[in-house]
C-alpha cells in the first residue's frame, strides 16, 4: 500500500495521464469515468492527474522536511547529549520555548516572516520539527555515553567524532527510524494543511490540501472532488504509519531474539535461595547458614549478567 502510493507519487511528479493545468468548460464536473477514473473539477482538469501530481508535491516537500529536521537534530542532540555542559542547558530551553507554542502557529508566524511558495513551507516547517529529533538523539546518547564500550573506546584513545558517530549513532539507528516515519506523516499532515490554508503549494501547482479547500464549496455538487484527494491523503499517512509500527515491532523482536538466555545456574540458584531454610546464627561450623548464603551468593553473581535491552519511545 505504501509503495504504490510512493510509486503513483513519484510517478505524477514526472508524468501525469491529462495536463494538470489544461482547462475544458465542456468537461467541467465530469463524473468518474473510464475516461477519468476519479472524475474531473471546476475547470474540466482531471482529478486523478492532478491526485497524481499532489502525491508528488507532498512526498518532495515530507522528505526535504524530515531530511532538514533530521540532519540537524542528529548533529545538535548528539553533540549535546554527549559533552552536555552549559551548550547543553542553553540548547534544551530553547527548545523548550519552541514546543511551548502551536506548531501550527509557529509554522504560520515562519511563514508570514517568509513568505508563502514551496521552499519557504519546506523551511518553516523544518525548524518546527527539529526541537522533537533533537531531543530523541539527544535521550539516547545520553543514555549510551556510559556504555562499557564507550568507556572502552575512550581508553584506546578513539576521537569523539569517532565515537559520536560510528559508536553511538548506528546503535539508535531503530529509534531515529520509527521517528522518522512519525516525522513523516506529520509532515503530509502540516503540508496538506498549509496547503489548505493556500500559504503552501500556489496555483498552478497541484496540492493535496489546495484540491480539498478548492472542493469545499462543491460537496453537494461534486462530492468526487473532495473525496479522492481526502483519501489519497489517508491513504498515504495510514501506510507509513503502519510500515513505522512493522518497523517497531520487527526491530523489539530481533533485540528480544539476540538477548542471551538465562542461565540455568541462575534459575537452579534462585530455587535454592527459595526453599532453603532462614539462615541461623552465624556460628562456624553452622551446616544450614553456609548452604544458605552460599545459595544467595550464587544468585546474586549469577543474576547481576547484563541483559540486552532497547528503549522505544511511548
Amino acid at each position: 500500500m505504501t509503495g504504490l502510493a510512493v510509486f503513483l507519487g513519484i510517478l505524477g511528479y514526472f508524468w501525469t495521464p491529462y495536463s494538470t493545468t489544461a482547462m475544458s468548460a465542456a468537461e467541467k464536473f465530469t463524473a468518474p469515468s473510464m475516461h477519468h477514473i476519479f472524475g474531473t473539477d471546476n475547470f474540466g482538469r482531471d482529478i486523478f492527474s492532478r491526485v497524481m501530481q499532489g502525491l508528488g508535491t507532498t512526498l518532495v516537500i515530507s522528505t526535504s522536511v524530515v531530511l532538514f529536521s533530521t540532519v540537524a537534530g542528529v548533529l545538535l542532540g548528539a553533540f549535546t547529549g554527549y559533552f552536555g555542559g552549559i551548550l547543553d542547558e542553553i540548547l534544551m530551553r530553547i527548545t523548550d520555548a519552541v514546543n511551548g507554542f502551536p506548531s501550527i502557529l509557529l509554522t504560520l508566524v515562519i511563514i508570514s516572516l517568509l513568505g508563502k511558495g514551496r521552499q519557504n513551507v519546506i523551511i518553516a516547517l523544518g525548524i518546527v520539527f527539529i526541537p522533537s529529533f533533537v531531543r530523541i538523539v539527544r535521550g539516547e546518547f545520553l543514555r549510551l555515553r556510559d556504555a562499557d564500550y564507550i568507556k572502552r573506546a575512550r581508553l584506546m584513545g578513539v576521537s569523539r567524532l569517532r565515537i559520536l558517530f560510528v559508536h553511538i549513532l548506528p546503535n539508535i539507528f531503530s529509534v531515529l527510524l520509527v521517528s522518522v516515519m512519525i516525522g513523516f506523516n506529520n509532515a503530509i499532515l502540516a503540508e496538506s494543511g498549509m496547503s489548505y490554508l493556500g500559504i503552501g503549494v500556489q496555483a498552478p501547482d497541484a496540492s493535496l490540501g489546495m484540491m480539498l479547500s478548492d472542493a469545499q464549496g462543491y460537496l453537494q455538487t461534486a462530492p468526487w472532488y473532495a473525496l479522492f484527494p481526502g483519501l489519497a491523503i489517508v491513504w498515504v499517512v495510514l501506510g507509513f504509519s503502519l510500515l513505522g509500527e512493522g518497523i517497531r515491532k520487527w526491530d523489539g523482536s530481533m533485540s528480544t531474539s539476540t538477548a542471551p538466555p538465562a542461565s540455568p545456574t541462575a534459575e537452579s540458584s534462585a530455587l535454592a535461595v527459595r526453599w532453603a531454610s532462614p539462615p541461623r546464627s552465624s556460628t562456624p561450623g553452622d551446616p544450614w547458614a553456609s548452604a544458605s548464603c552460599a545459595a544467595t551468593s550464587t544468585s546474586s553473581t549469577a543474576t547481576a549478567r547484563p541483559g540486552n535491552f532497547r528503549i522505544f519511545p511511548g
